[in-house]
């Protein structure tokens, strides 16, 4: 190895390594960039070393960031985040779960079934995890432990039901990797509706089977009434507002009729007219929901800006040759590489936010992917399906790390609304058999690229 592959390896190994001091991952990625810029000017000074790092390349920088700064698409974030703190000042899920807890009540696990709809419908019109994790806890928890559900069919379903934000569209996450390799924002929204859409389905059908098997983890509530029209109505009156926002939101995008950009300003005031409707707004909530917009979005772009400095000194040292030589010198053939790919980014998962991982890693080995040789069928419409498809699972696998132990992030939101009495060791237990139901949905996502790229073919077929 060369010395430019040293500093590469001394510079992933700092990182990681100053992530366990506490310093926030902006100053760690920031930092780390320019103290090894200027270990590499010394040794080009003082030995002759020629690494080729000097304090232009830290001016450098000072241009991409302006270029994030002015970019359009980025716009969109804000406003999701917006728009998915709004919904859950909304009192939207409450009545959600009042409603579909009385059609679901004579089925054994029928609680843990709305909990993973209504899961479903958050994630699909919020996209913030940790908003949807504590939101379903807070209202589930205590009525499943009433009903003598078991402990962990309770957490996990909570728990997994809660990380579909990431994946179902409009996902904050979607948004920036699209923005790092330069795919269209709707082109990813339309890849992960089928994806996203087949992990719920793998979660209710183990909900359904599991408590068949054994129904006293999911006993039945006495005092259910039988199904009527009525109940059916009051499911459809409380779903009709999320869905009218989900499809103005995501349909005007797939419809062609406006941008994401455009569609977030959509939602962030279609959020804000249901919670009027539902009269939880006020004063306090909009300035709650503005601070809380202002401290995610800043957080959000100062890993942005770190990681921006970061990752210009990791390629300026040749980083993404050195990774492209050591993935395509596994001798595993493509699919091996790739399943490498994704155990480096599930591992990562244990250590780092998605916002790290998105914008160090995914530009390093997205180069690597194309140059394996996958043959995606595009229908003729779609460029460059391969890296659709390969964004579509790394995408899954990001949101199984938030539930993979000892630091899944979902596992410590939902602990921090546990009722007294439940354990970490506990949630970990819930856990395991959706973990497994992820792991399943990616080898299907793997196996079967159609299930990406066919909703996006035929939308620009039509």
């Amino acid at each position: 190895m060369e010395i430019n592959d040293y500093f590469v390896i001394a510079m992933f190994l700092s990182f990681i390594g100053l992530l366990f001091t506490g310093f926030p991952v902006a100053w760690v990625l920031g930092g780390v960039a320019v103290i090894f810029t200027f270990i590499a000017m010394i040794a080009d000074t003082w030995f002759n070393t020629m690494i080729g790092l000097d304090y232009l390349t830290l001016g450098m920088s000072v241009n991409r960031i302006y270029k994030y700064m002015d970019n359009w698409v980025l716009v969109a974030l804000p406003m999701f985040i917006f728009m998915g703190l709004m919904l859950d000042r909304s009192g939207i899920a409450e009545k959600m779960m009042k409603s579909m807890q009385e059609l679901f009540g004579k089925v054994h696990g029928g609680l843990a079934i709305t909990v993973t709809l209504i899961g479903i419908i958050l994630a699909a019109s919020t996209g913030i995890i940790g908003a949807s994790v504590v939101l379903l806890g807070l209202l589930s928890l205590p009525a499943m432990n009433r009903q003598g559900y078991s402990k962990t069919l309770a957490l996990g379903t909570v728990a997994s039901s809660g990380t579909l934000g990431i994946l179902i569209p409009p996902s904050i996450m979607l948004v920036i990797m699209a923005d790092q390799l330069g795919l269209s924002v709707g082109d990813l929204f339309m890849g992960a509706v089928l994806p996203g859409t087949i992990l719920g389905a793998l979660y209710i059908s183990f909900i359904l089977i599991f408590c068949w098997i054994k129904p006293e983890a999911a006993p039945v509530d006495p005092d259910r009434r039988p199904v009527e029209w009525r109940m059916v109505l009051d499911v459809l009156r409380t779903i009709m507002p999320p869905a009218i926002l989900i499809v103005a939101v995501l349909g005007s995008i797939f419809a062609g009729i406006t941008t994401p950009t455009e569609a977030s300003g959509v939602g962030a005031l279609g959020a804000t007219i249901l919670a009027a409707v539902n009269r939880k707004l006020n004063f306090k909530v909009i300035v709650e929901v503005m601070k809380s917009c202002f401290n995610t979005t800043a957080y959000i772009f100062a890993i942005f800006l770190g990681a921006t400095t970061f990752a210009l000194v990791l390629r300026m040292l040749g980083g993404d040759e050195f990774i492209e030589r050591a993935l395509t010198g596994i001798p595993f053939g493509p699919y091996g590489v790739m399943a490498v790919i994704l155990g480096v980014v599930f591992m990562l998962g244990f250590f780092l936010d998605w916002i790290e991982i998105t914008l160090i890693v995914l530009p390093l080995i997205a180069p690597v992917v194309s140059s394996l040789g996958f043959e995606v069928n595009g229908y003729g419409v779609i460029s460059n399906p391969e890296l659709l498809w390969f964004v579509i699972l790394i995408a899954v696998t990001l949101q199984t790390s938030f539930l993979t132990p000892p630091v899944g992030f979902a596992l410590f939101y939902l602990k921090g609304v546990c009722p007294p009495g439940v354990q970490l060791v506990d949630i970990y237990k819930g856990v395991v058999p959706f973990i497994i139901l992820q792991l399943t949905g990616l080898v299907l996502i793997a196996i079967w690229p159609q299930l990406v790229v066919w909703l996006p073919a035929v939308v620009y077929g039509n």
